[in-house]
């Protein structure tokens, strides 16, 4: 009796664990637009917006079904690497390049005010992260030897310069590759990851009332196309590698230890590099990259490669379950658990 009970318990995990597995998928919903989307911000169930390269940006108000597509007027040229929106009325954008951009909708994206414009091309814009809807913060490659950080406190109606930012070593940058090479909240405060010559975790955990932390991760570093390219909004895990050689598997996937205090590189299996991380459900975060996306159902200590198609960015709702992802030639893709 023990033994059938046991069996049957084994058979139910089994069945439960493939289950999950086999749900796990990836579908494309739109492809076949003339722009790289790096940008991506999941409002809710129905409303997200993206952003990408050549002006365009693009709206759904039914969750991923349709989306409503523009070229921004006299911004043909922009790549917009990030956006961050609120609602299905107001969004802001920044571009990286020359010039350095910021613009901003309140009406659904029919009209946008320019915010911020720098043609200085030492500013290079990376990444845009909001703590709430008024306060939100821009990362920039380092300038003067010194990370560029921008504060706004209106919600992005205007921005200025921190003077309290981390310094850069030589050689190390961000990359404006999907948006979550910066991440703020109210527990853990500003927290960036970098590479170049060196790849490493910088946090201010009380934003102007302390000193800059860092810490070395190991993650694919020394050359200006390797790094860690994102990080997860707990700091639980990083992920990165070399996108010039995007089916290397070493050095992708770091997690953080509590025992060391430090980060620990992960065996990633068959995933090459990765340009985003997001913690989709309690234990689960799932990454991708133009080698592909991969999965951890295990509070990031194992992964599985679900999907071998190119994506930019990830992104979970605010305010809801939608998980979209994506990438180049507009192509965009939903994540179902």
């Amino acid at each position: 009796m023990k033994i059938s009970i046991r069996i049957a318990f084994i058979t139910l995990c089994y069945s439960l664990t493939y289950s999950n597995s086999k749900a796990q998928k990836i579908t494309i919903i739109q492809q076949d637009k003339p722009t790289s989307i790096r940008g991506l911000s999941v409002v809710n169930d129905k409303t997200a917006w993206i952003s990408g390269s050549k002006g365009y940006i693009a709206i759904t108000n039914d969750g991923g079904k349709t989306w409503d597509w523009q070229q921004i007027k006299n911004y043909e040229q922009a790549d917009f690497r990030d956006i961050e929106a609120f609602s299905n009325k107001e969004a802001i954008i920044m571009s990286s390049g020359t010039p350095a951009l910021i613009l901003k909708t309140i009406d659904g994206g029919k009209t946008w005010q320019e915010k911020f414009n720098k043609a200085d091309s030492a500013y290079f814009l990376d990444a845009m992260d909001f703590i709430d809807p008024k306060h939100g913060y821009i990362l920039g490659d380092p300038i003067k030897n010194k990370f560029l950080l921008m504060e706004t406190k209106d919600g992005g109606e205007t921005w200025a310069e921190m003077q309290n930012t981390p310094e850069a070593l030589p050689g190390e940058a961000a990359f404006a590759a999907s948006g979550t090479c910066l991440r703020v909240n109210k527990d853990l405060g500003i927290i960036i990851t970098s590479g170049g010559t060196v790849a490493r975790l910088l946090q201010l955990c009380n934003y102007d009332k302390a000193q800059w932390q860092a810490k070395s991760l190991p993650i694919a570093q020394a050359a200006n196309s390797k790094g860690a390219f994102s990080i997860s909004d707990d700091m639980l895990v990083a992920v990165g590698g070399n996108y010039a050689k995007n089916k290397l598997t070493d050095s992708v996937i770091c997690r953080y230890d509590k025992k060391s205090a430090q980060y620990q590189v992960l065996q990633a299996g068959a995933t090459g590099f990765q340009s985003c991380v997001e913690r989709v459900w309690d234990r689960i975060y799932l990454s991708t990259g133009t080698s592909g996306s991969s999965i951890s159902n295990e509070l990031g200590s194992s992964w599985k490669k679900i999907d071998n198609t190119s994506f930019n960015v990830c992104r979970k709702a605010k305010y809801g379950k939608l998980i979209l992802l994506a990438g180049d030639k507009g192509k965009i893709g939903t994540f179902k658990m």
